[in-house]
């Protein structure tokens, strides 16, 4: 019986596992540098955390189980519900704003396709305790820090930035009521990936009128916040909201990530959690799903038991980065190399190979040397085989060091070299 990955997930290989490692390790180095802290829990929750969140049509998108005591489990298919868990389990003593930020390993059971897996990684930052648009500003800065980090242009990518109050008014003054808003929101964000023929269809599946679909798709294609504010004929509320995001394209352009980012009122982000602003990511011609999302969550950690507190921030997962970087060659090279390969120059001198190895090795030198006790010319080519920079010879009589980049070789003292690895090996 030959047996494989389970469809959606991946095996790592090597070369693999260090491409992971360099991404998971560019996230954590980004997030650090704009000031949040890392945090991690359990892989497994509780199903309730979802359902109070999304309700019971949740348990068919998620990996859920009943354990031998009765509870019902599900491994984690987003890491949000779990930071408000958190936050709320101490939210009278954590210092505001919480800027914490995690690189879960998550799982959805969904239908694979190229770009979404049932398994994969996700960076996730977030700002709890604040409701200024400042810190939505921070976490879409933290993005787009990331995206010029790995070479990504703004004529590479867009952060694309909407509003979920503007559209929640867009709605009513169209004639949705209340109870039809979560089936006329997730309409409006399938939009960009149908037909107006198609649109209009499931528009009135969702309970939109077709006399409001014009002024709809009007507000929604408006180009300036001008145009959106004349669309929905002003208000209060529409003047408030259009305020919130004046402010915070102007606070994107004083921290110089205004490049990178563009209004776009077609953005209404799925989950109906999002109360403020929300935004996606996508690459420039719009071929991939979302690179990531995001946006303001006021009402979380209130609908999980916990005060009324500001929330914002955003996901980026692994896998449609990965394409995007792959398709504009900007993946590095990740190959395992070493600092120096120990060669022996005759037989017989296996034991000093050894102590020169795990000398080099205590000082922090990545070293490595054949099992196999071949020619020296051998040993040279499984040096440069293994991308060895250095190749340490080890005579009767002493030590050479050979630089396989350039072909040089010296003399060296045994006691220097292994004093001071540093200076003779660069």
């Amino acid at each position: 019986m030959e047996f494989q990955a389970v469809k959606g997930t991946r095996d790592f290989y090597p070369e693999q596992m260090a491409l992971r490692n360099w991404l998971t390790e560019t996230w954590r180095r980004v997030s650090i540098r704009n000031g949040f802290v890392e945090f991690d829990a359990p892989i497994i929750e509780y199903l309730d955390l979802f359902r109070v969140k999304s309700g019971d049509e949740i348990v068919s998108q998620l990996f859920s189980f009943t354990d031998r005591g009765g509870r019902e489990l599900a491994l984690r298919p987003e890491i949000t519900p779990t930071l408000a868990r958190m936050v709320n389990a101490r939210i009278h003593s954590l210092p505001r704003p919480i800027k914490w930020f995690s690189i879960p390993r998550l799982f959805r059971a969904e239908n694979p396709q190229r770009g979404r897996l049932r398994e994969f990684f996700q960076w996730n930052v977030d700002i709890i305790g604040s409701g200024e648009t400042l810190a939505d500003a921070e976490c879409i800065f933290t993005a787009v820090d990331l995206l010029a980090e790995v070479g990504l242009t703004p004529q590479d990518v867009a952060v694309r930035i909407g509003s979920r109050p503007l559209t929640v008014a867009a709605l009513r003054r169209v004639g949705v009521q209340e109870a039809g808003m979560e089936a006329a929101l997730a309409a409006l964000d399938k939009r960009p990936n149908l037909s107006a023929e198609d649109f209009a269809r499931l528009a009135a599946e969702a309970g939109i009128a077709p006399e409001g679909l014009a002024q709809l798709c009007a507000f929604q294609d408006a180009g300036d916040l001008q145009a959106a504010a004349e669309a929905l004929g002003g208000g209060k509320e529409v003047e408030e909201e259009t305020a919130k995001l004046r402010a915070l394209m102007e606070q994107l352009g004083h921290m110089g990530a205004g490049e990178y980012c563009r209004l776009d009122l077609r953005i209404v982000r799925g989950l109906a959690y999002y109360t403020g602003v929300v935004y996606e990511i996508h690459d420039a011609g719009g071929r991939l799903r979302a690179i990531a999302g995001g946006g303001r969550y006021d009402n979380l950690l209130e609908v999980l038991g916990g005060p009324e507190v500001g929330a914002t921030g955003f996901g980026m997962g692994d896998v449609v980065l990965t394409i995007l970087l792959a398709e504009k060659h900007k993946l590095p090279d990740v190959s395992a190399r070493l600092d120096c390969f120990v060669v022996s120059a005759a037989p017989g001198l296996g034991p000093a190979v050894l102590e020169v190895v795990g000398a080099l090795r205590r000082r922090g030198v990545v070293a490595d040397y054949s099992f196999k006790r071949t020619s020296l010319s051998r040993q040279l080519k499984e040096a440069n085989r293994r991308r060895a920079d250095y190749a340490v010879i080890v005579r009767a009589d002493g030590l050479a060091v050979k630089d396989l980049r350039t072909g040089q070789q010296r003399e060296v003292c045994r006691e220097e070299l292994l004093a001071d690895p540093g200076r003779h090996l660069s």
